[in-house]
């Protein structure tokens, strides 16, 4: 039995991670601000040792380490939403930078002193590689660096300090870099619980610019079970992208979940949600596409996307329906 600790893990992505290792009988230490974007009700039914805490407290993270002897730490654990970003980038630089430079401060000495098995798992985002026109190939590990926003900035950082931590002291590390996530959980402010809340609330559903932008959505069970695999069979050192094959303009997502939302929850008057549908004044910087390839973990680690989108679209539109 191996025992992870899991930064972030009252958020989105994190909790299903969480949930996984629970689900497989391993020991699981949460250590988690619970900034605004983190909800104990995310763990709830996993079993976990919880502890509220900053990853830039470096006596608190080393204290961790050594007495739950710490075999995998991984590091979900940042400011993730680029409008946040622009109003206050000082929150980004503090969490994703000083965050990981101290979570890999603290995973050094813990790893030189403990002289076996030790893996330290960092996720990233797509965003750190720029933005793609329509006929770019997508995104891949090899891809360079060409962050737009604060957050994309911040997250570059991270990157960049763990793998300097590899090639430098040999710290044994892994970056993932993934697509937008969706799914069970996702903090409201999101695009997709966005949409549907406004829907049902009857407001209007923004849209940015001309709602042309592409995104490539991954569902988070997904996601999670990716980053489970490259922890376990990738090799140190190296960085593994995980895409959704499944690129979208963001007013075709808009349509495509009003469409779901007329046949699940019809408004009360006869007419589709769509008409809710506004264009807003365009988000500063704002990427033009993300895609990823799955090429390397396909071939290197056998992933593959579980179900349809549009089944995992209705799955996680049901979800929210009870959970709002």
């Amino acid at each position: 039995m191996k025992t992870y600790l899991v930064t972030g893990a009252a958020g989105f992505i994190g909790c299903h991670f969480a949930k996984k290792i629970s689900a497989l009988g391993e020991n699981l230490v949460v250590l988690d601000n619970l900034s605004y974007a983190g909800n104990l009700q995310n763990l709830e039914g996993i079993k976990h040792k919880f502890i509220k805490g900053d990853i830039r407290d470096q006596m608190l993270v080393i204290k961790i380490l050594r007495e739950e002897q710490i075999d995998f730490l991984v590091n979900f654990a940042a400011e993730s939403h680029v409008d946040n970003s622009i109003k206050a980038p000082e929150n980004f630089i503090q969490t994703n930078i000083v965050g990981t430079y101290n979570l890999l401060t603290c995973a050094l000495s813990y790893w030189q002193e403990r002289k076996h098995d030790f893996r330290f798992l960092h996720i990233s985002t797509d965003e750190v590689f720029g933005s793609l026109n329509k006929a770019d190939p997508k995104f891949n590990e090899e891809t360079p660096y060409r962050p737009n926003s604060p957050y994309s900035a911040s997250k570059a950082a991270s990157d960049h300090l763990v793998r300097a931590w590899f090639e430098t002291y040999g710290l044994p590390v892994i970056t993932t870099n993934c697509s937008n996530n969706f799914g069970p959980n996702q903090h409201r402010e999101k695009l997709i619980p966005t949409i549907i809340r406004n829907a049902l609330d009857g407001k209007t559903i923004p849209i940015y610019g001309d709602g042309q932008n592409i995104r490539d959505w991954i569902f988070v069970g997904d996601h999670v079970d990716g980053i489970y695999t490259a922890l376990h069979r990738g090799h140190v050192g190296e960085t593994y992208c995980f895409g959704g094959d499944c690129e979208k303009t963001n007013l075709d997502l808009a349509n495509e979940i009003c469409t779901m939302l007329d046949e699940l929850k019809p408004r009360a008057d006869g007419k589709s949600y769509r008409e809710q549908i506004k264009f807003v004044t365009d988000r500063l910087g704002h990427d033009k596409r993300y895609a990823i390839s799955n090429a390397k973990v396909e071939h290197e680690l056998g992933f593959k996307i579980s179900k349809l989108f549009t089944e995992r679209l209705r799955e996680t539109i049901q979800w929210f329906l009870v959970n709002f």
